[in-house]
């Protein structure tokens, strides 16, 4: 059973003890992401996430990654639209070593000039890399389109001459505002001791940044999805098409429902498009439909890879099957089948000490109940076919549809018409 308690300066701590595990995973998840920037500062989330990484007072660079290193444990991090997330993983004996790196990182990190300036090349390049791939670019694309004037739309990385503008005060600045204790989460998962363990965290973290003032997050936006149609033409050898509806929040009550008709649409190899498109058809090596939810919106996109003489085609064919959805729903053999698949991907997802820390800190910063396997097990063994129907009709609502499309295009005002007549949408 978990465990909620408070270091001294507020900041939350979850544990969760698996007596059965050789390992702890640890780890400090912080409200800071692209959805918290704006477009002067955006990229600067994850530049932050780089520098703790590049020397504290008492190790450099090399040294910190050796202290996990020579345990034979792991450190990484990530940012993503409304995270960033610290964490390692070890052997449960030296989860010390563990708490007292990252502790050394959140509070002694340097941000020298010099690191800053050598960071920003490797963070462009990191933003050159991504523009490379098509698939990335398509869906950072329907990003910009679904979140148009809200800042979900920034990409996290920021772009090239966000991340140059960047420069040592405004990231200090930036760090203090947004790591806060109210904005921070510790989450602990695995094999330890309780008492010694939040002992070391409070040594470790409940000095950091005490007596700050809780940022006021201006977080309140409203969707208004409308039609689109939008290309990056890029030369590249596959044509890359991504079609997005509007869809329910992370912490939504669809969020099951619409995960039961993501797998039957294209969530799975056994999925409709997959089966059709690719197994039947030959038209496509990759076409997948999957949620992207974040804390208070989302949205459910239907991805393909192909040639661009089958773009229309392979089109049809996916509106063939959406249509299928919307008129005649899914059989109760269906639903049956769909519940297990969520079930077992939900159980074998408990195995990853990493996914448990990470979603169990995620729902404390954001005030939500803590999921146990058997509130979510019983979550989706009630999803009811009213409830497949509910959220079919909700949200697969072609007034509302976008589609982004990467690849190399000879002429985009007719393929604009052609999709806009395969889709039936008017005013594109």
């Amino acid at each position: 059973m978990y465990k909620i308690k408070e270091l001294d300066n507020g900041i939350k701590i979850i544990m969760h003890k698996f007596d059965h595990l050789n390992s702890s995973t640890l780890g400090f998840i912080v409200k800071s992401g692209s959805f918290y920037e704006n477009e002067y500062d955006n990229g600067i989330s994850h530049f932050i996430e780089h520098m703790l990484f590049k020397g504290t007072k008492t190790l450099n660079t090399r040294e910190l990654a050796e202290a996990i290193d020579d345990v034979g444990g792991q450190i990484n991090a990530f940012t993503s639209k409304e995270h960033t997330c610290f964490y390692t993983k070890v052997i449960s004996e030296h989860l010390p070593v563990a708490i007292n790196i990252l502790g050394d990182m959140l509070n002694n990190s340097k941000f020298e000039e010099n690191d800053i300036e050598k960071e920003k090349g490797v963070i462009i390049e990191e933003i050159k890399m991504y523009q490379d791939f098509p698939e990335d670019l398509v869906y950072e694309l329907l990003d910009k389109m679904i979140y148009d004037k809200i800042p979900l739309a920034y990409p996290i990385l920021g772009n090239i001459e966000s991340v140059n503008r960047l420069n040592k005060k405004k990231i200090i600045d930036y760090f203090y505002e947004k790591y806060t204790p109210a904005n921070i989460v510790i989450s602990l998962v695995g094999k330890f001791d309780e008492v010694e363990s939040f002992e070391l965290l409070n040594q470790a973290f409940g000095n950091f940044n005490i007596g700050s003032k809780p940022v006021e997050y201006n977080t309140d936006y409203v969707l208004n999805m409308k039609n689109n149609i939008r290309f990056i033409n890029k030369d590249v050898e596959q044509f890359n098409i991504c079609i997005g509806f509007p869809g329910p929040s992370e912490y939504s009550d669809d969020i099951f429902p619409i995960m039961v008709v993501n797998n039957l649409l294209g969530g799975t190899i056994s999925s409709r498009l997959f089966q059709r498109i690719r197994e039947e058809e030959g038209l496509s090596y990759n076409i997948e439909s999957s949620i992207t939810s974040y804390n208070d919106s989302g949205f459910i996109s239907v991805y393909a890879g192909l040639n661009l003489e089958q773009v229309l085609n392979v089109s049809k064919l996916i509106k063939e099957e959406i249509d299928k959805l919307k008129e005649n729903y899914i059989t109760e053999n269906e639903l049956e089948k769909a519940k297990e698949h969520l079930k077992g991907s939900y159980i074998l997802s408990l195995e990853s000490s990493f996914n448990k820390m990470y979603e169990m800190g995620k729902n404390v910063l954001h005030n939500k109940e803590i999921e146990t396997p058997e509130s979510v097990i019983k979550n989706v063994k009630s999803i009811s076919l009213s409830d497949i129907i509910r959220v079919i009709d909700k949200y697969f609502d072609y007034s509302k549809i976008n589609i982004a499309c990467v690849g190399k295009i000879k002429n985009e005002n007719k393929l604009k018409k052609d999709l806009a007549k395969v889709f039936e949408l008017g005013g594109v």
